[in-house]
Parts: structure tokens; sequence; C-alpha cells
């Protein structure tokens, strides 16, 4: 028999599919609830193509639960962009009125069309690294919340009180002073005490996750950390998101997905290059906090910047650039981890020239080439291919860190 899609819409409280043959030919159709009756009654159902593949939407995202409960069942499961299937369903109906049924159909049809689509492997530690930077991420933004409240508090107890980065201990210490006698300034001051609470058990709960998260990037292999600027929620973060990094043909692919790739907006005579605000946020807010921490340091990234500024571009053109270098690095970073192929001494490999700095950096590439201002145009060549034996120049040497 021969091999079949079945294309899935996924939602919270149920999954439309829509299964299709190598001819198009529609086969099958439903719509199951998420929970353990309807996911039997759907596996069920496929039972009549043994020879299945099943083509998720998000798979990294709604369909993730999903997903991953397909493959502890030992199903083939492939992840399908959301972008592909848009525009696929536009295509194919000339409109983009969208259905579950429509979004179904259109995610198996990506499925038969594009060759190449990632497909979901099974990966505990790469499934840990997620949910620790998810919740990593989650407490951060609790922490926000807190010092936003504490903060608002604060002012309204102690008159012209500002600052805007606000620890448990100096809250404590500004409280500590404060005796109001009216009953809004005591319960103002029980609300800030017990923010201030909240607050250390956010702070402990963030230390303990880093040390979590510092040691499974550490067992997964990967050398991100030694980027200066990319700490273990970074790292973390990119390597949840990721995946696979050989998904990725090239660098520049790499960099459209990140959203460092500028977007060409030229008209008539007048050449420009606008900000890209698609691609992964998470990602460029990985490589935004890496950029800005290499700009504040004396580092080769702050080099990199000071030259664009003294070439005319703005603070804000010259810190685009320094993320699209940097995402370069964590590009070759991570296929030189994924690769792990020993070197002989003074043999370039496809992470780079490595040099004496322990602490990698961003400048251009080699000194011939230009700024990242404008994208590539057209297939660009390989850009892990290892390099013949050469001397290596001062700039190649501080983009990588040394193993």
């Amino acid at each position: 028999m021969s091999e079949v899609k079945i294309g899935v819409d996924p939602h919270q409280l149920s999954n439309t599919i829509e299964v299709v043959d190598d001819n198009e030919a529609l086969l099958g159709s439903g719509r199951f609830g998420t929970d353990k009756t309807g996911h039997a009654a759907m596996l069920r159902y496929v039972k009549t193509w043994p020879n299945r593949v099943w083509a998720i939407e998000g798979a990294n995202g709604a369909g993730r639960a999903l997903a991953q409960r397909l493959i502890a069942a030992g199903e083939r499961v492939v992840d399908v962009p959301a972008k592909l299937a848009a525009r696929v369903r536009l295509f194919d109906t000339g409109h983009n009125r969208k259905t579950d049924a429509v979004d179904a159909h259109s995610i198996a049809m990506v499925a038969i069309r594009t060759r190449g689509l990632r497909a979901v492997v099974p990966d505990a530690e790469l499934e840990v690294l997620r949910m620790l930077a998810d919740r990593r991420d989650e407490l951060a933004r609790h922490r926000v919340q807190i010092v936003n409240r504490l903060q608002r508090l604060l002012v309204e107890l102690i008159p012209g009180h500002h600052k805007r980065d606000l620890s448990a201990l100096q809250a404590k210490a500004s409280l500590a002073a404060v005796r109001p006698r009216d009953l809004a300034g005591k319960t103002r001051r029980r609300m800030a005490v017990e923010e201030i609470a909240d607050l250390v058990a956010v702070d402990a709960k963030l230390r303990k996750i880093k040390v979590e998260l510092k040691g499974a990037v550490t067992t997964r292999g990967s050398r991100l950390m030694q980027i200066h600027g990319i700490g273990p929620a970074g790292a973390a973060r990119i390597l949840a998101d990721v995946g696979d990094v050989a998904r990725f043909a090239d660098r520049n692919r790499f960099a459209s997905w990140t959203g460092t790739a500028p977007l060409e907006a030229s008209s008539g005579e007048n050449v420009r290059h606008r900000l890209s605000r698609a691609g992964n946020r998470r990602m460029n807010h990985v490589l935004h906090i890496a950029a800005i921490v290499q700009i504040r340091h004396d580092t080769e990234g702050r080099t990199y910047y000071r030259r664009k500024l003294a070439a005319g571009k703005s603070p804000m053109e010259a810190l685009r650039c320094l993320k699209r270098r940097l995402s370069d690095v964590v590009y070759r970073q991570l296929r030189a981890d994924a690769q792990a192929t020993p070197l002989e001494d003074g043999e370039a490999g496809p992470g780079g020239h490595c040099g004496a700095s322990q602490e990698s950096s961003a400048v251009d590439l080699p000194p011939h080439i230009d700024t990242s201002d404008q994208p590539l145009p057209g297939p660009a060549q390989p850009t892990l291919r290892p390099a013949t034996r050469r001397r290596k120049t001062n700039e190649e040497t501080a983009l990588q860190p040394t193993p």
C-alpha cells in the first residue's frame, strides 16, 4: 500500500484530520477530541492506512502535545510550518478564508508537495531543555509583574521613590524606614511586604533553574555559553527552538529565521533595506541581549559596533549589523557542536578558526566581506565546507571560543 499523509489541524479541545495519498486524492477525514477517548478513536480510524505519516502544523507550538503523544505511540510525524500551510491554502482556494477542515487539507498538501520537512523525533534531553527554558521565561515575566506592583506600592509609601531595577534587599531597606499610621498606609505596607516575599521566592526559583539550565546545556554538549553575552537561559532557548540545526541550509537562512536578516525595500533608484519583523522573536531577543552585552563590555563586538558607527550608520543600524553577525556565530557554533569532529592543529573546521580568547564575540567574517545590511541574493554557497589550511587572521580568531 502506498504511503498516505495525514494532515492535522491541532487545537486545544479537538484535532481535525484529513488523509490523502500521493496523488492528492482524499481518502478520509474527521474531527476528534483531544481527550483519551478522542485520541484512541483517531488512532483506530487511521489504522486502515498502515503506511502513514502524520503532518502536524506547529509541532513545536500548538501541536506539540499531539506530536509527542503520537511519537510515544510509535507513529511517524513531520512538522509543517504555519506559513507554508497558509500559502498553500491561499493558492488552492483563491482566498484566505479558513476552517479546520480547510486547514487540515492545506497541511496535508504541504506534506505531499514539500520535501525536507523536519521529522519530529523523540529527544528527552531537548524536551527537558524546552520545558526548563519555558519555565524560566514564565518566572522572569512573573518577576517583572511582582517588581512593577512593588514599585507602585513603594512610590505611594515613599514620596520621590524611583528605582528602575529593584531587588528584594533594596526593597526591604526602603520599606524598613516606613511606619505609616493611617489604615491605607498600613495596608500598602503589608501588601509591599507580601510582594517582597514573593520576589524572594521567585528569585530563588530563578537561581535554581539557572543551575538546571547550565547543567542541561553542558550535558547536551553545547558550547554556546562560551559566546560572550549568551548565558544558560539564552543557550537553552537557542537549543530548544532550533532543534536540529541541519534543517537550515546555510547561515543566511538561519539569519532569516532569527529575524536578523534585513529585508530589501527598494523603490526605483532608491535602494534601501528595512528591519525584518518576521522570524522567531524569542531567538531575536536572545541575540539582541547578546549584542547589548557585547556593546557594554570590551569585546570584539563593541569594536565592530563602533566601526559601523564610524561608517555613518545610526546606533540602531549598527546594532542590527552586530545581531546579524552574532546570528552567524551562533549558527557556526551549532553546526560545530552537532558535528563534534576533532581537527588537527591549525586546521579550520566548520565553525571557523579557534583563537586564544576564552570568550567568543561577533566581528566581520573575513575583512573583505561587506556589511550585512544587504541580504545575499540567490542561493548561497555552502558555508560549512571544511576549509583548506591557511593562516588565520586576527578577526577570524575572535569568532569562536577555544574548545
